[in-house]
Formats: structure tokens, C-alpha cells, sequence
């Protein structure tokens, strides 16, 4: 089942900024043993941006739900939904049941906002209720599913069965075994004719609860504190709000991502999605935890999953599945970027050899005060490319596109004259580099992982041979400044940091992710605050 199929609005991206795109509400869980700790976190809750508070009695000690839910209900800073979970039901409650759903029908003639009724139990609480309810307190029935996400079918039956008890709103709680699992509940909530929670549980699941904004979700659970959640997988209301922009996600907002596995380090999504909001650019950022490439973007092939930034360890499989490929990256043989083009097809480009080469043209040019003139200033120079991996390839690549005369040296020189003499080089190994300088003024790319961290006082080239070169560019950006850059200075070179690479990848992605000049100094300053 893929979501090719769901009827999407598509609308001008050109929307003024602060706009609210859709009525998605934030539900903070409160948790906590005490009735004023409780009532604390709900003050925090309502600072924090939630709009309602789900208060979770399960946790209470000593709970007395008479004088408690008076309290809790009547002294509430926000609207409440009140939940008594059973540990039947992923909850904390293990008692009798009759006095468990004696305290949900006491929530609703206190008149709690929403009244959550586990489906297992729904017919017996209605029946037992009478059609007693005031008119503002609306029944949540609900079903969660611990092990996975069955089919669209399934899940299609299963809000019918939920609908058949009299439910003001369904909830549909599932498991996340694999990215693509999230799309099944879109299909039915994007189509849901009733108020829906929809919500895919797990790290994989992490985009149902954001994107539930734009497939019309009736609310998404943020929690009020990293780690303190109550559902596996759950965003802070502060992430959602202020990493992912919630409040202008709507039907018509495009996604972007990162594919990686493992994904939770990445810093895109904050370069990203505060550049998107910065130029009023109706589009979301997300961290894509995939397994499998093709099977990702096979089921997320609706035209509003429209771009990709590949890392570790997909940039291969995400070149396997491209339809059409720039020439360099084909050259390469690895993307980094991936653009659903407007006629659905996929078209991959390789950005780290543009992300480094424009920051080693900008210090070159600094270096000798040129402005950008038509040429590159690398045209003509003896351009040393240490490593030929996949950045080696990479840097190779563009420093042939613009003209430098290429040298790649490698440990093993059987792979350096491999790639050399795709780019119409030289090779040498790594040994014989360090009495290598047929001229002065050369150009240094590392591309090896010596001098990484830990191991930061490594270098791949004694600081001797660094006096030949008028620039040094290390593409490791942990350490910042490697041994080999502070070396490299002291002889008198221009220094490039890797992280310079970083920044001019993510210029060249916003600017194919939107059609807009990118926010350069506000795409700086976020990375400087993240790393």
C-alpha cells in the first residue's frame, strides 16, 4: 500500500509566515504520583505550547477520584483528557474494573474536556453511562497495539468496530516495525470522516506523530519533558513546536528527510526545517530512520515527499533507485540528495563534492581577495586529494570539473591509479606524498579518517611537507581544527574546516529542497548553536 494515491491539496508554497495550516492539537501526558505535581505540570504543559493535557490517574498514589478529578478537572490551566489506563492496555492500573470505569464516568460528570474509554470496554461504559453525558465532553475510544501496524484493512475494520460504540473520537495507537508501517494509518486518517488520533508508536514511527498535521489528525501527544514519555517514540511539545514547526504543517506541506540508519545524531533537521521557516517555505524536515531504500520511497511516493538527503549507510542504495542521475554523482557512484522532480521521477545528485569544493574555492578566493569572478580559482592548480573513498571520489570529481590538475594519493596505490585515471590524474600512495612537490602553492584535501576523533593527534601528512600547499582543506569536522589544519597554519596555509563542507552541502539541498536563495548566515548560526 503506498500513499501514490491520496488526494493531497496542493497549494502556492509561498505562504506567510506564523500561519496556523491546521486544527492538530498538542496533548502533553502529565504523569505523576501527587495531585499537585500533577497540577505543576500542567502549568509547565501550557507554558510549554500544549494545548490540552491527557492526566494520566493511572499514575497517581493513593488516587481518590472523587476529591482528585474535582481538582484536577476544575483547577486545570489547560483543557483535559483524562485517561485511567490498565495494565491490560500499556498502563500503570491493575485493580478492579468496575471502580477503574466508576472513576472515568465520575471524569465525565465533572465534566472533563475528553474522557479516554479503552475499546475492549467501550459498549460496557456506554451502557452504564445512558446517554447521561454533558454535550462539551467528547469520548475518546481507543485501541493500541503493541506489537505492530496492521494492514489498511485491518485498520479500516478496526475504526469501524470503534465508531460502532458511539465514539465522539477514535484513536488508533500502533506499533512501528518499519518506517513504511506509519503510511497504512495515513491512508485511513487522511480519509477518516470522523475525528481521529492516529498514532504509529517506536523511533520508526516518529513521523506519524508530526505529520499528523498534515493527514488530519485530531491531536499528537508531545511530552513535557525529553525521556519522560508515555508512549514509545513521543517528541517533547518543544521539539514539535520549535524543531519541526507543527503549527504550519498542513495538507499541502511538502516533506523532506534524512535517510540514514542510525539517524537520531543527525543536525539537518534543525539546519533545515529553520531555514524552511525562515524564507516562508511550506515544507517539513524529518529524521528518516529506513531500512530499505527501495521500499521507503516506493510507499511515500505521493508528489509531496518531494526531497532527499542521504547518509550513512544508504547513499548507494539511494543511487540504486534513482530514475535519472546527475553526470558527476553517475561518475561517483553515490548520491547525496535525491529530488522527486514534478513528474514523479527521482533524480540523484552527489552535494558533498559541491559542499566542498565551493568551500574550497571561497578560501582560495579569500586568500587572494579575488571576487567570484567567472573561473574557478582551482582551474590550473595541482590539486592533492588524500583518500579515494567515496569523498576521495567525490573531491576528485570536482576538482576535474573545475579544472585542477588531480593527484590522488592512497594507502593502497592500486585504488589511487583507479581513480586517477578516471579523472585524467596522477597517483601515488600516501608513503610517497610526504616528498611530493613538483611546485609550490598546491592544494591539500584530506579525505582519510586520520585524525578524527578519538585519535586527534594524528595526522596523514607530516607538518614538514605542509610549507608546498597554499591551502589545506580536512574534511573531518570532529575535531573542528584536526592536527593537520593547525599544522597546515602554522606553515603559513589557508585552512579549510570540514564543517565548511557541511554548511555549503546544505546551501546547494535548500536551494534544489525549495527553488529559493538559501538563508546562509541563519543556516551558520544554527549549526554553530548544534554542534
Amino acid at each position: 500500500m503506498t500513499l501514490s494515491s491520496i488526494p493531497l491539496a496542493t497549494s502556492d508554497l509561498q505562504i506567510s509566515g506564523g500561519i496556523r495550516r491546521s486544527s492538530t492539537q498538542i496533548c502533553a501526558p502529565v504523569m505523576a504520583e501527587t495531585v499537585d505535581q500533577m497540577l505543576l505540570l500542567m502549568r509547565k504543559a501550557k507554558e510549554l505550547g500544549a494545548d490540552l493535557v491527557e492526566v494520566r490517574v493511572d499514575f497517581l498514589k493513593n488516587f481518590n477520584p472523587r476529591q482528585d478529578l474535582e481538582i484536577l478537572i476544575k483547577q486545570a490551566p489547560l483543557p483535559t483528557l483524562i485517561t485511567y489506563r490498565p495494565i491490560w492496555e500499556g498502563g500503570q492500573y491493575d485493580g478492579d474494573e468496575s471502580q477503574r470505569q466508576n472513576a472515568l464516568r465520575l471524569a465525565v460528570e465533572l465534566g472533563a474536556d475528553y474522557v479516554d474509554v479503552e475499546l475492549k470496554v467501550a459498549h460496557d461504559f456506554y451502557n452504564a453511562i445512558q446517554g447521561k453525558k454533558p454535550e462539551k465532553v467528547k469520548i475518546i475510544v481507543s485501541s493500541h497495539n503493541y506489537q505492530n501496524t496492521p494492514s489498511v484493512e485491518e485498520i479500516g475494520d478496526l475504526v469501524a468496530k470503534i465508531l460502532s460504540t458511539g465514539a465522539d473520537i477514535v484513536k488508533v495507537a500502533t506499533t512501528a516495525l518499519d518506517i513504511v508501517d506509519s503510511a497504512r494509518l495515513f491512508q485511513v486518517l487522511v480519509h477518516s470522516q470522523v475525528p481521529m488520533i492516529g498514532i504509529v508508536m517506536g523511533e520508526k514511527g516518529l513521523m506519524s506523530r508530526i505529520l499528523s498535521a498534515k493527514f488530519g489528525g485530531f491531536l499528537t501527544f508531545g511530552s513535557i519533558e525529553a525521556g519522560v514519555i508515555s508512549a514509545p517514540g513521543q517528541p517533547t511539545v518543544t521539539d514539535l513546536l520549535d524543531l519541526y514547526n507543527f503549527r504550519q504543517i498542513g495538507p499541502d506541506t511538502k516533506v523532506h528527510g534524512v535517510i540514514g540508519n542510525p539517524i537520531g545524531h543527525s543536525k539537518s533537521p534543525h539546519l533545515y526545517n529553520g531555514a524552511f521557516k525562515s524564507v516562508n517555505f511550506n515544507g517539513i524536515y524529518l529524521p528518516l530512520l529506513v531500512d530499505n531504500v527501495a521500499n521507503f520511497l516506493n510507499t511515500y511516493s505521493s508528489p509531496d515527499f518531494v526531497g532527499y538527503s542521504y547518509t550513512i549507510p544508504h547513499k548507494e542504495a539511494g543511487f540504486n533507485c534513482c530514475d535519472e542521475i546527475d553526470p558527476i554523482a553517475k561518475e561517483i557512484g553515490a548520491i547525496s540528495c535525491m529530488i522527486r522532480k514534478p513528474d514523479g521521477k527521482l533524480k540523484g545528485y552527489n552535494v558533498d563534492y559541491l559542499g566542498a569544493i565551493a568551500a574550497i574555492e571561497e578560501g582560495l578566493r579569500a586568500s587572494n581577495g579575488a571576487s567570484n569572478g567567472s573561473g574557478s580559482p582551482l582551474a590550473g592548480k595541482l590539486f592533492v586529494v588524500m583518500g579515494a573513498g567515496g569523498a576521495g571520489k567525490a573531491l576528485a570529481f570536482g576538482g576535474k570539473e573545475k579544472g585542477a590538475r588531480v593527484v590522488v594519493a592512497n594507502r593502497s596505490y592500486d585504488k589511487a591509479k583507479q581513480l586517477a585515471s578516471k579523472v585524467g590524474g596522477e597517483a601515488i600512495s600516501l608513503a610517497e606524498l610526504e616528498n611530493f612537490h613538483p611546485e609550490e602553492g598546491m592544494i591539500l584535501a584530506n579525505t582519510t579518517s586520520v585524525g578524527m576523533k578519538p585519535k586527534i593527534e594524528n595526522t596523514p601528512l607530516p607538518k614538514h611537507a605542509l610549507k608546498h600547499y597554499s591551502l589545506v582543506f580536512d574534511a573531518i569536522y570532529t575535531p573542528k581544527l584536526t592536527r593537520l589544519l593547525r599544522e597546515a597554519e602554522e606553515s603559513g596555509a589557508t585552512i579549510v574546516y570540514g564543517t565548511e563542507m557541511f554548511i555549503n552541502q546544505a546551501f546547494v539541498q535548500f536551494e534544489k529542497f525549495t527553488g529559493l536563495p538559501a538563508p546562509k548566515q541563519l543556516i551558520r548560526d544554527t549549526l554553530a548553536r548544534n554542534t
